[in-house]
């Protein structure tokens, strides 16, 4: 669309929206720079972290996770701001009254919505996952030194019908405890068990080295049993799958992310309902920026006598209601009382009919 063709007007109220987001963001952004600089400090200090590292490896990349998870909050903001500013200037009522309805005035709003939830689910998707990379390649350099090196009580899938089973993992040794991987047919019976003390992954062979090894096989009621001290292993294992539960999700652009949600799924992995909760927020999130948009518009674009402050003691107040339902239905899809898709969806859905109601009941 060109410049000629697009209203003045539209041009107008969406230049305003824009212009308000970013300053809002920016203005946000610096603050919690200053504070996180102050926290951290000591971190880069004592590790010797490079400038140059800090800027361009921390904090930009920190920039679009912050956009990410605040987005809609400072959309929100910027929208009551300009828009109760021009109520209280009575620029809405010269816009309405010049016979431009209520309906069309909100065209701009939506088409700066639109924009803003289309660049977040870019970015959610791919950028983002990308800079997380980056961000923990520096924090576990410079801020948190001191990783994660054991996991416990480890039960996954490595394919169909063969269940893995360890009491600890140790990533430094690759090494695993009191390991057992049983093997299943296709009605559910078990023809096999494998058990090791411990099993010690070999660099040069790829393979893994058993001690203290069992092997049952079972075939109806025969069953018979092999045991070694020690024994080279081959089996359909990488050390990864170990810790791949533990794994960043949050590093993993959205195909990734999907195929992971499938592997996880084929282990009965427990980790399967917090990658769907990433997924579906990811896709659905952006959604935020349109609901965030109405209701804002909706509640300042008419004058009141405590001017600005109380829309925005109004606006925040719904805000961080909606954000606070938001975690709640996370909550109960973490604890499998509610399905992912759902806990993402309800919030986005519940205050997007508000913002249809708000919009409805608005004066005009």
């Amino acid at each position: 669309m060109t410049r000629r063709s697009y209203p003045l007007i539209d041009r107008y109220i969406l230049g305003k929206y824009l212009k308000n987001f970013l300053l809002w963001l920016v203005i946000i952004i610096v603050i919690v720079i200053t504070f996180d600089v102050s926290e951290k400090l000591d971190d880069f200090i004592r590790n010797s972290a490079p400038t140059n590292e800090i800027i361009f490896k921390y904090y930009l990349n920190f920039i679009p996770n912050f956009f990410s998870l605040y987005g809609p909050l400072f959309v929100f903001i910027s929208t009551l701001f300009f828009t109760s500013k021009m109520a209280s200037n009575t620029e809405i009522v010269a816009i309405l009254g010049s016979g431009i309805s209520y309906k069309r005035m909100l065209r701009p709003y939506l088409h700066g919505a639109c924009i803003l939830a289309l660049l977040i689910l870019v970015v959610g998707n791919f950028v983002i996952p990308q800079s997380n990379i980056t961000l923990k390649d520096f924090e576990g350099k410079y801020i948190k030194t001191h990783k994660k090196s054991f996991y416990s009580n480890l039960h996954f899938q490595t394919s169909k019908g063969v269940q893995v089973n360890t009491f600890s993992y140790d990533v430094n040794q690759q090494a695993a405890v009191l390991f057992t991987q049983d093997t299943y047919d296709s009605i559910g019976n078990m023809t096999e068990r494998v058990f090791a003390n411990r099993i010690v992954y070999d660099s040069a062979t790829t393979e893994w080295r058993a001690y203290g090894y069992k092997r049952r096989t079972f075939d109806g009621q025969k069953e018979s049993l092999v045991t070694q001290n020690e024994k080279q292993l081959q089996l359909n294992l990488e050390p990864s799958d170990f810790n791949e539960a533990a794994k960043q999700i949050v590093t993993m652009n959205s195909i990734e992310l999907y195929h992971h949600i499938q592997r996880e799924k084929m282990r009965g992995s427990g980790a399967v309902t917090a990658a769907k909760l990433e997924f579906y927020q990811r896709l659905l999130n952006p959604l935020a920026f349109l609901v965030m948009t109405f209701i804002g518009v909706a509640i300042s674009s008419h004058k009141s006598r405590g001017g600005i402050g109380v829309h925005l003691a109004i606006g925040i107040s719904l805000a961080f209601g909606f954000i606070v339902f938001m975690r709640v239905c996370n909550v109960y899809a973490s604890n499998g009382n509610l399905p992912p898709f759902l806990a993402v969806l309800i919030p986005q859905l519940v205050f997007g009919i508000a913002a249809l109601i708000l919009i409805k009941k608005a004066p005009k």
